[in-house]
């Protein structure tokens, strides 16, 4: 997939809706060669998807040896909103807490004083962390009023051939 058609669905105003979401799913082949997959907090920073986790965190090795990634952002709602990503994780091992995580950790309910507490517990518990960076290199956008999954979109091309010879078939000559 092209940089240029990648921009295009990111850029999109249901794709910036969801990459302004908490969670992603983040699908990955683990070192037994299972899949996994696992909702993780993410930010946005314009050309990357941000998460972190612990350094001790299970994925880390799988990631490792194979840094191919999938991310699902989406809806509960209906229609839902589908955004598919994938690329290869970055790691990157910081000290102390990535102003990422400090972020993405910023739209639930907490009041002030709570932000306060969370942040401190926060702080005491990591020495540091791992920002795990995605840039996409292939993205889809699954809306289902303009869009829909690339298996439904052959079935309605499917139909509407079928429609159209079944048409040839039944017009009646003109006398």
């Amino acid at each position: 997939m092209r940089q240029n058609e990648i921009t295009e669905i990111l850029n999109h105003p249901h794709s910036r809706k969801l990459l302004n979401r908490d969670l992603t799913r983040l699908a990955y082949v683990a070192e037994d060669g299972t899949p996994r997959n696992v909702p993780i907090a993410f930010t946005w920073n314009g050309a990357q998807i941000v998460m972190c986790t612990t350094k001790n965190a299970p994925k880390l090795p799988a990631l490792r040896h194979n840094p191919a990634v999938a991310l699902t952002i989406d809806t509960e709602v209906h229609p839902p909103k589908i955004l598919l990503i994938r690329g290869r994780a970055e790691l990157d091992v910081v000290d102390g807490i990535p102003e990422e995580y400090l972020r993405m950790n910023g739209s639930y309910q907490m009041t002030a004083e709570q932000r306060v507490e969370w942040e401190a517990e926060v702080r005491s518990l990591y020495d540091g962390m791992v920002r795990v960076v995605v840039t996409p290199t292939w993205a889809k956008l699954i809306d289902f009023e303009t869009t829909l999954p690339s298996a439904v979109e052959e079935l309605v091309r499917q139909r509407a051939e079928r429609q159209h010879t079944e048409g040839r078939h039944t017009e009646r000559p003109h006398t």
